[in-house]
Order: structure tokens, then sequence, then C-alpha cells
């Protein structure tokens, strides 16, 4: 039987393990990937740090996908997590586990993931070349071969890992998706997803820079009058609204996004019952009894967000501590315990970690990443409808669904 030729087109998370796992099982593959080096997005994920995936099994993975989770039953059973975490041991990168069960290098540096990937491709007898396919070639139902700007490369299988559309600058400008709609697949609606959020409240721009730790944050559906999403963590305000991981988070929930349809709720002390926090206010009333009410709020928030606090309470920050009134001080609580925020929307989907939508997985065979559509045609990663929250869990859908690719696209 011939040795297949397999041509993967995009050098990224997906793209790499593909590669790799199809080499590997003596598949002669080539990577074309239009960025000079590979691995561009992997190398700025987790800050530079990459989170790799995250130390969980696999019912954990599949309830922190946002779409098609059952999708991906078949390829995170084949290689899960804790799979990807030995299969980078033994590619000679320490991990660590970090809160949240969040996989890092030890070393700290991205480029860790990306070398041990290139290298996997590389010993495993797969070429990488600095190309940009323009095309690929089907007749009668099956692949023949892909089309760059200067020639035509024969191929048995064509493995389509170019990523989504976010970040646009590290090569994912959504070429996956012209050759899935050239080969009669169906692109579902693209979003951003795990996006900061832009609102009209003064305050945010304010307090822009401003980091909240330790707080919670409440998304709630104005159409439906229902909390989507109650998380705590960290916020970050911004120019144009807020950030941080708890707004990225949680914009996987918010679906259908129209002005004015969410509004964010953030609790300043969500480690104090209202009463407590009451108790609390008493007592620095009481020690600065003879002061302004700003002096009181030093000790409880950032200097930076008591004027704002207190302006939304409806408080004059020259207000004698003994002076406040008792509905005053449950203004104040309220506010401390429910700062209300509107969204209007995302930030562009340049600016998203992952595209919400993609390939329509019904299109697609779960067990072996091939198009149901065109023989020898095969999908990974990011440039399908799959996504999920922070964490990991999108790298490790590129990882599990990369490997199931490359497996079957070998044989």
């Amino acid at each position: 039987m011939r040795t297949p030729r397999v041509v993967v087109i995009g050098g990224g998370a997906a793209g790499l393990m593909a590669a790799g796992r199809a080499a590997e099982l003596s598949a002669r593959v080539t990577v074309f990937e239009k960025n000079d080096t590979v691995g561009r997005k992997l190398s700025i994920t987790g800050k530079g740090r990459c989170n790799v995936t995250n130390f969980c099994d696999n019912d954990t993975f599949i309830a922190h996908l946002t779409s098609n989770a059952r999708f991906m039953y078949g390829a995170v059973s084949r290689f899960s997590c804790y799979d990807t975490v030995d299969f980078f041991n033994r590619l000679g990168v320490d991990t660590v586990v970090e809160r949240g069960n969040r996989v890092f290098p030890r070393s700290g540096k991205a480029a860790d993931i990306v070398d041990a990937l290139y290298d996997y491709v590389v010993s495993s007898g797969g070429e990488i070349l600095s190309a940009h396919v323009k095309g690929i070639d089907i007749a009668d139902g099956c692949v023949r071969g892909v089309r760059l700007y200067n020639r035509t490369v024969e191929c048995d299988r064509v493995i389509v890992a170019t990523g989504g559309m976010s970040y646009p600058s590290t090569g994912s400008t959504g070429d996956g998706y012209a050759f899935a709609r050239a080969a009669g697949h169906t692109v579902t609606k693209l979003l951003p997803s795990l996006v900061p959020l832009v609102s009209r409240a003064p305050f945010c721009a304010e307090l822009q820079g401003l980091s909240l730790r330790n707080i919670r944050l409440t998304i709630v559906d104005n159409d439906s009058n229902k909390e989507i999403y109650s998380q705590m963590g960290e916020l970050l305000f911004t120019h144009f609204g807020i950030s941080g991981p708890l707004v990225l988070s949680a914009s996987a929930h918010m679906r259908s996004m129209t002005d004015g349809r969410y509004t964010a709720v953030i609790d300043l002390k969500p480690a104090l019952t209202p009463e407590t926090l009451d108790r609390r206010l008493l007592r620095d009333f009481s020690d600065y009894a003879n002061r302004d009410i700003v002096n009181a709020l030093r000790s409880l928030l950032p200097k930076s967000m008591i004027p704002v606090i207190l302006r939304l309470s409806g408080i004059d920050p020259h207000t004698k501590c003994r002076e406040v009134s008792v509905l005053q001080r449950r203004e104040l609580l309220t506010t401390l315990k429910q700062i209300a925020i509107p969204v209007s929307g995302f930030r562009p989907l340049k600016e998203a970690i992952v595209t919400s939508g993609g390939v329509a997985v019904s299109e697609v065979n779960p067990k072996t990443m091939e198009s149901k559509l065109v023989r020898g045609l095969y999908f990974s990663g990011e440039v399908l409808d799959l996504d999920a929250y922070t964490g990991g869990f999108n790298l490790q859908i590129a990882f599990s669904t990369g490997r199931l690719a490359g497996e079957n696209a070998a044989q």
C-alpha cells in the first residue's frame, strides 16, 4: 500500500500536532505555514507563558466547552488533557499545574512549547515549509493537492489547521473558512469569544488601568432577567469598558450580543455578607466620626475607586462620617455589592482570544476529523465550530483534534 502524502495547512498547535503524529505513523508530511516561523499565536498565549492545557479528566474538559461539546468526546478520549501533559514531558518540557488546574511549562516560556512541537514534526520525518496556500484541489469528491502561489503540490490528504480570525497579526486571517466553503462546507457565524467587553459607563474610563482581585462578576441577561454567569476572580477597567480573566470567561456565555441586552454586576466584597459589610462600615464610620467619608473608605477600597463609589451612591465625598444617614449607608452598601455596568458590545474579533463559530461539525466525522463531503480532507483546531472557556481548554481542543486528524490522515 502506498504511503499517503499528507499536507497540513497551518503551523499552529493543531497543525504541528497533526503533522507530527502523521509523520510518526510513516506518512510523508509537509506543513505549509504562511508566516516565517511556526507557532506565532502559541508564542503569545498565556501572556507569553502558554497555558498548554488543563489538568482535568475528560468529563471536566467537556463541561468547559461552550459549543458542540459532544463532538469532542471521541477526540479527547483518544488524547486527553493528561495525555497532553505526558506528551510534552516526554518531549523534554517540564510542566507545572497552577491555580484552576492550568498547566504551564515550568520555564514560563511559550517558546519551549513551540520548539518542542517543531522538533516533534521534524524528528518524526515531517518537513515544514514557509508558503501561503491559495486553495485545495478537489476532483471526484477527493483531495488531489494544494495550490501555492507559484506551483501545485499533489497529495492524498489535506489537514486544514489554519486557526480562526482572532489575532490576525499571527496569521489567523480566516483562510481555512474560505477553503472549507470552496469544498462545500458550511461555516457558521463567526463571533469573538474570550474577549473584553465594551461599556458606555463613564467610570470605566475613569478607572482605566485599575485591576480588582477577589471580586465577583455576574452577568445578567436583561431579556430573560436571568444570571448567565457568576464567578470570583480578577477584573480590569479599561478606556473602553472591562477586561481581565473574569470578563474573558464571561464573554463566552454571551452568545447573542445586542446593545443593552447584558449587564455586568460587580460585587466588590463577595466574601462579606451585606450584614457583615454593614457592621464593617459602621465600625469605620465610628473610627472616623469627625472626618470626611473618603477617609473612612481608604482601608476598604482602592483610592481611585472611592470618588466613583461615592458618586454612584449619591454621597458628597466631604460628608462627615457622623453625618452619614441610614439611607446613605444603605445606598453605599448596595453599591459596594452591586456595581452595575451596562454592556454595549464585544471588542472586535481581532482582539478575541478565540473565534466562536467555524466549520460546521455536523459535516465532519468526530471519530476521524475527516470531512463528510470530501474524502481526504480533514479539519482540526480553531477552524472548527468549537470553543471553550479560558484555562487551557481551547489549546486542548487543538491538540486532541490535531492528533486525531493526523492519525487518520496517515492511514
